[in-house]
């Protein structure tokens, strides 16, 4: 038979086995603090509207004239004449469509050697 000694021992180290261990340390509470700094800054940087409505003007001025000049361009091309068969010897040694020879030859002002240089390169 155990003696009351031997008992009690056996009653403490119940007792502890039930008690929490002990917290650890939470490592990710820190970054939660430093995410919420970081937020916290951006909401309270405000855009103001006078300053989106002139960007908003220099970009479509931008625009504007890119189109323009753009279709300055084309009509410089258009008026370069070309010759059919030249069209056509870039489409077969090549084998691209009529629309992107015409355009490399009205690139290259109708020089065959020079579009097909271009298109090789």
């Amino acid at each position: 038979m155990a003696a009351e000694g031997d008992v009690e021992l056996e009653l403490e180290t119940e007792e502890n086995c039930s008690e929490r261990p002990a917290d650890k340390p939470r490592k990710h509470d820190s970054g939660a603090a430093d995410l919420e700094r970081v937020t916290d800054y951006a909401e309270e940087k405000e855009i103001q509207s006078s300053n989106l409505e002139t960007a908003m003007s220099v970009i479509g001025d931008r625009r504007s004239r890119e189109q323009k000049a753009k279709q300055e361009r084309e009509k410089e091309l258009a008026k370069v004449t070309i010759k059919r068969e030249d069209v056509e010897l870039i489409m077969n040694e090549m084998e691209i469509s009529r629309v992107a020879a015409e355009r490399s030859l009205r690139e290259h002002m109708g020089n065959v050697v020079e579009a097909l240089i271009a298109l090789t390169n």
